[in-house]
């Protein structure tokens, strides 16, 4: 795959790009090109190009956009990606030129018919018409204008094999082919569920021949996986989203630690209630100033967690025990001190009772609320959200992703702090300019632990991959008999491990007890210790790197808050979609994604030139 005689993309990237820019030309004339309306239950009003209109709504809006601009674009288009077909077939030095000119060519038609969506939803609101009536806010692109976008970015990044430079660049990148390319099996075969079970979304007085079972089953899927995604595009979905990623971000960095140590931490969910009972302990009952509660709130609940992360590192360093056997146990032991804690206000021992002090008077199990001095403001209050008139600035998003392609593009020692220096520069310079106002007020419990969660990522990385410490873990965790030959502690760093594991799900302490995730400050007996199982999803979805966990904490917020809407407005699927979607994942990236070794771990290019010279000879 990686050896070339000339300057030429590879095979298999020539393949590729090939294969995806033929199914986006087919699929421009058989996939629904764009949605210009759409009702509560998912049925639309499509663009077929160059078809003209299909409705299955029963309802189609007053008036159709001008359709003649963007059906002009789509022959254009037509043609650059049968010229990228071309070129992927014939392994052109070019292909990387026709990829980034049918990549243009497809978002510039998306632009044209989103701009004629606009004109007329302009009209309305000059019309004094409510949001919630225009009708033309609900359309978009569809499956036949997404593809040939995929296929020209597809073909543009493939091109690029012609360069050794590029192809170091990308040698990079071969980490994430695995999580990738499970992802998209689990949406194929998510896809062939939804086809299987869900109905055509349309009005009964639609007969559905052949033609609109077709266009309806592509319609219905692209609306399923939007409808997914959809909370990225709303402020306050994508807030929601942020405040369900928080512990699972926690969560998925311990148990991605003790794996990258060689160690199977189980033990989140007991880790993560222990720092949440630490948390209240000091929340609830330390007489402190109230600058000083905060951070000893968030240092008690990492001690929590690790406290009981320390008990199994210490029995497996001592007695050789299974750290996985301890870890389970230990969260029952969690769960019986947290019942016995607010499970009643006296303790029976002995014939006697004891006064307990931790549940608050009442029916619920729940403790006393924390003290004002405890509580982790919402990041809506913090940045003027949840006001009247409030604006939102993209700014500190352009400076992410400029900072994201310096530091990847950019080939110098200090690389990092030079594409950080640009990112703060450019979002501070651009924070008045890119003010979006909001129609409404954002309401969430996402908190400023998610920064923690944010930092304590960080922390990982710098632990991890750039200092001794973490030098010696990895060792531990690669070869713990090599590591201990070549003068490494194994059993200290196997109880630095665990500790170190547990406390970062003990912080999840702060988002639940601290942050108010639970809409209130207080210790509940509904405290979701799940998700410290699904910190096991989440570390293997992010090959246990610091940046995948915190990627896959998001995607899995997103899905778990599209999972809602997607409840909501098909009568057939439910939010157990989304749990399908994650169980597959699991399945596909144990599997490997199915993908050959020579793929994911190809032998080194040096090697390679041997073997191929030594042919040559004989």
């Amino acid at each position: 795959m990686l050896s070339k005689t000339s300057k030429q993309p590879t095979v298999f990237a020539s393949r590729l790009a090939g294969i995806l820019a033929l199914v986006a030309l087919l699929g421009l004339f058989v996939f629904p090109t764009a949605t210009i309306a759409r009702n509560f239950s998912g049925a639309g009003t499509l663009w077929l190009f160059p078809r003209g209109i299909m409705d299955l709504s029963g309802f189609p809006p007053e008036k159709i956009p001008d359709l003649a601009l963007a059906g002009t674009l789509n022959w254009v288009l037509a043609v650059s990606l049968l010229v990228t077909v071309i070129a992927a077939w014939r392994r052109q030095s070019w292909l990387w030129m026709a990829g980034l000119l049918s990549l243009l060519l497809g978002l510039v038609c998306a632009w044209a018919f989103t701009h004629n969506l606009g004109l007329l939803s302009q009209e309305l609101l000059a019309n004094n018409v409510p949001k919630r009536r225009i009708p033309y806010l609900t359309g978009g692109i569809n499956m036949g204008l997404l593809f040939p976008v995929l296929s020209g970015l597809t073909a543009l990044v493939c091109g690029l094999t012609a360069s050794p430079v590029w192809m170091q660049r990308f040698e990079r990148f071969r980490g994430i082919l695995i999580p990738f390319v499970s992802i998209l099996l689990s949406i194929v075969v998510g896809s062939i569920v939804v086809l299987l079970v869900q109905a055509v979304p349309a009005d009964p007085s639609i007969k559905l021949d052949f033609a609109h079972q077709w266009y309806g089953k592509l319609d219905l899927l692209w609306f399923v996986y939007t409808t997914l995604f959809a909370p990225l595009t709303n402020i306050n979905d994508l807030f929601q989203s942020l405040m369900l990623a928080t512990p699972l971000i926690f969560t998925g960095l311990a148990v991605a630690f003790a794996f990258r140590t060689g160690l199977f931490n189980i033990g989140a969910p007991g880790q993560l209630t222990m720092g949440a009972i630490f948390a209240m302990l000091v929340g609830v009952y330390v007489p402190l100033p109230a600058w000083l509660l905060v951070p000893l709130g968030v240092l008690a609940a990492a001690l929590g967690g690790a406290f009981w992360g320390f008990i199994p590192g210490v029995l497996k360093a001592r007695f050789g025990s299974s750290e996985v056997i301890n870890t389970i146990m230990l969260n029952y032991v969690a769960a019986g001190i947290f019942v016995l804690m607010l499970g009643s206000d006296k303790l029976p021992f002995f014939g006697k009772e004891y006064p307990l002090p931790f549940k608050s008077p009442g029916f619920e199990a729940k403790s006393y609320p924390l003290q004002e001095g405890a509580r982790l403001q919402p990041l809506s209050s913090l940045l003027g959200l949840d006001q009247s008139g409030a604006a939102l600035s993209w700014s500190p998003l352009i400076g992410i992703i400029l900072f994201t392609l310096l530091f990847l593009l950019v080939r110098h020692r200090y690389r990092a702090l030079l594409a950080g220096t640009a990112g703060v520069v450019v979002s501070v310079l651009l924070w008045s300019t890119l003010k979006i106002p909001l129609d409404n007020t954002v309401g969430s419990h996402l908190n400023t632990s998610f920064f923690i969660a944010l930092v304590c990522a960080w922390l990982f990385a710098i632990v991890m991959w750039r200092t001794t410490t973490g030098y010696e873990l990895r060792a531990v965790g690669l070869s713990p008999k090599a590591a201990e030959y070549g003068g490494i502690n194994v059993s200290r760093n196997t109880v630095l491990a665990m500790t170190i594991a547990g406390g970062l799900a003990g912080l999840c302490g702060t988002h639940y007890v601290m942050g108010g995730a639970l809409d209130e400050y207080v210790l509940k007996q509904s405290l979701p210790t799940n998700v410290g199982f699904d910190g096991i999803t989440i570390a293997l979805l992010g090959q246990n790197t610091p940046l995948g966990v915190v990627v896959s904490s998001i995607l899995f917020g997103v899905l778990d808050t599209g999972g809602l809407y997607v409840d909501q407005r098909l009568d057939a699927l439910n939010r157990d979609i989304v749990t399908l979607l994650k169980a597959l994942i699991v399945l596909f990236i144990a599997a490997q994604g199915f993908l050959s070794r020579k793929i994911t771990s190809p032998p080194p290019a040096v090697l390679v030139k041997d073997l191929e010279k030594k042919e040559g000879q004989a």
